[in-house]
């Protein structure tokens, strides 16, 4: 079922008032890929009325008060996005679309989402219910942060934001949890995953520098980004405290990961797959052509690349579906009247990191001398991927489906650790789960710059590429892979970038085309190292590249050969690497 959007659908359900409404800078689409309509079901499925205000107008109250107002509180989220990198590129150029917008202009999602419309709701007379914030732009702003678009770093969400509460990562439990505590009159102040502001800290939480203190020294926010860090694992972190403006953020510990169970309820409650018919009405949302007939089998990533927010959100534990889980949900699929039979993706963060996690993390948390996959898989990290292989299987032998892709991306270093069914898995994704084109992301291949960025060395990627080549040769497959690129990582020069530019030359035989300049996201490494020009493990300095022309420059570099004829010299470079 929907979650109610209009006074109409408030009637039909019976409901005079609502105890929580929701509001959110995407449309609302139902479906387990997005935020607010997972964290909506999970509260109907507990008892709660709720209902979704999607891209209010901020001009005007009038979006904003068609629910009326809640009995319980507010939840606000800037939806699947932060709200910044949805409205402008990495060179800061307003975008033009929106995927999350009926339509697709990009007129409905303000700037600072959060802020906008909580200052929204805290205009409406009368207001009483307090306000909770969620989703990705609360986790990556939940702290003292670098803001890339006013360039300097700014002070908690929260501070910005008058909300009274505010909710980081996944929020599944902690949502319940709060509610619980709001219906029954309790103190919320000690739910795991949730941060709120207080005139003292907590002398059982650990100390984090001042606000004061990031903005006047940069080695000083290095510290605090690395203690942050070292805390978000459920299982080690101490709580946290950061002293702002005379106020203290007190951030609890995260919550612990679902179990198994949960997470299968969590994909079991009623989703309709489809955007509400109340934005439906407003023009087509791109956004649902990717998700509709996809299946999410996991969440979280221990890759934890410099440069991404997934850890930071979802966490560093991945948490798997069952099977009978995964497959309940195909067969869903395959009984909806506009499935054609091809179920767009199976996997999360990355495709191949279902079904294994490491035993020693699961007790005793993550480890803070070491990753799991940088610079090496480690070798308590029991990779395999015959749980996933066989879990295809079974989805494309139901009837009904006539084709599975995995379009998640592969992490090559992960399938080559594999000894045992590593190669088996990929020849089972070349025959079946793969339309002309794999995506893999090197991100770069200077080692000094994939050191920084936390990828793998080039020589890994060259062993896929080759393994690949070889299993397409002998299947008589004609697939290539699709590489995804950054250019003006902190670190990287311009000549790192004709190094680059050589390298896929010679050894990968293309020209590239999935280039992407680098864009600092709050709260993660690569912006870290962005704003204090520095490695944040070392403390050695690097070259950060900072103005405009110069990142598109670097961009230029690795796409230069681009003209007329590069369809045609595409081809030949293909021909020549399907030759081998």
């Amino acid at each position: 079922m929907f979650l109610p959007t209009t006074p109409e659908e408030l009637k039909e359900q019976g409901w005079e008032e609502l105890d929580i409404i929701l509001v959110t800078g995407d449309a609302y689409i139902d479906s387990p890929f997005v935020g607010v309509a997972v964290i909506g079901h999970i509260l109907v499925d507990a008892g709660f009325r709720v209902g979704v205000v999607a891209q209010p107008d901020v001009r005007s109250n009038g979006d904003i008060r068609r629910l009326g107002k809640p009995a319980l509180f507010w939840g606000v989220t800037a939806g699947c996005l932060d709200s910044m990198v949805a409205n402008y590129t990495a060179t800061k150029k307003r975008r033009n679309r929106d995927d999350f917008t009926p339509g697709g202009k990009n007129v409905k999602r303000p700037d600072r989402a959060l802020i906008s419309y909580t200052n929204l709701i805290r205009s409406l007379p009368g207001h009483k219910a307090p306000i909770v914030l969620g989703g990705l732009e609360a986790s990556l702003r939940r702290i003292a942060h670098y803001d890339y678009w006013s360039d300097r770093v700014r002070r908690s969400v929260l501070c910005d934001a008058p909300a009274e509460f505010l909710l980081y990562g996944m929020a599944d439990k902690s949502v319940l949890e709060l509610a619980e505590a709001f219906r029954s009159g309790k103190d919320p102040r000690d739910i795991r995953g949730l941060c709120y502001l207080a005139k003292e800290g907590r002398p059982d939480y650990l100390a984090l520098p001042s606000f004061e203190e990031v903005t006047s020294s940069r080695d000083a926010f290095v510290r605090m980004f690395r203690l942050f860090y070292d805390h978000s694992d459920p299982r080690t972190a101490q709580g946290l405290c950061q002293k702002q403006d005379g106020r203290h953020l007190v951030q609890n510990p995260p919550p612990l990961p679902l179990s198994q169970a949960e997470l299968d309820a969590v994909h079991e409650l009623p989703f309709m797959g489809d955007v509400h018919p109340f934005y439906k009405g407003q023009g087509p949302v791109k956004a649902l052509e990717t998700i509709r007939f996809s299946i999410p089998s996991h969440r979280g990533c221990y890759g934890e690349c410099s440069f991404c927010s997934i850890a930071v959100h979802q966490g560093r534990t991945v948490q798997w579906r069952s099977e009978s889980s995964i497959l309940a949900e195909a067969r869903r699929l395959c009984a909806h009247p506009q499935f054609k039979g091809y179920i767009s993706d199976v996997g999360g963060p990355t495709a191949n990191m279902y079904g294994f996690e490491c035993a020693r993390k699961l007790q005793r948390g993550c480890c803070r001398e070491k990753r799991c996959l940088y610079p090496q898989v480690c070798s308590r990290l029991p990779v395999d991927h015959d749980r996933q292989r066989v879990l295809l299987l079974k989805i494309r032998r139901i009837k009904g489906v006539k084709k599975v892709f995995v379009a998640s991306g592969i992490r090559y270093d992960l399938l080559l650790q594999d000894k045992k069914g590593g190669m088996a898995y990929l020849e089972e994704v070349i025959r079946h789960h793969t339309s002309g084109q794999m995506k893999v992301a090197p991100e770069h291949t200077v080692d000094p710059v994939l050191a920084l960025m936390k990828k793998p060395a080039n020589g890994q990627l060259l062993r896929f590429k080759e393994a690949f080549d070889r299993l397409n040769r002998r299947l008589r497959n004609k697939q290539f892979l699709t590489y995804y690129f950054i250019a003006a990582h902190p670190g990287c020069r311009n000549g790192d970038m004709d190094a680059l530019r050589s390298f896929v030359k010679r050894e990968l035989k293309i020209r590239p085309e999935q280039v992407q300049i680098f864009t600092p996201l709050p709260s993660t490494y690569s912006s870290v190292m962005y704003y204090a020009e520095k490695d944040p493990f070392t403390g050695k300095g690097i070259f950060v590249e900072k103005s405009i022309s110069g990142k598109e420059r670097q961009k230029n570099l690795l796409v230069a050969d681009h003209g007329r004829d590069s369809g045609k010299a595409e081809r030949r470079f293909r021909k020549k690497a399907g030759r081998g």
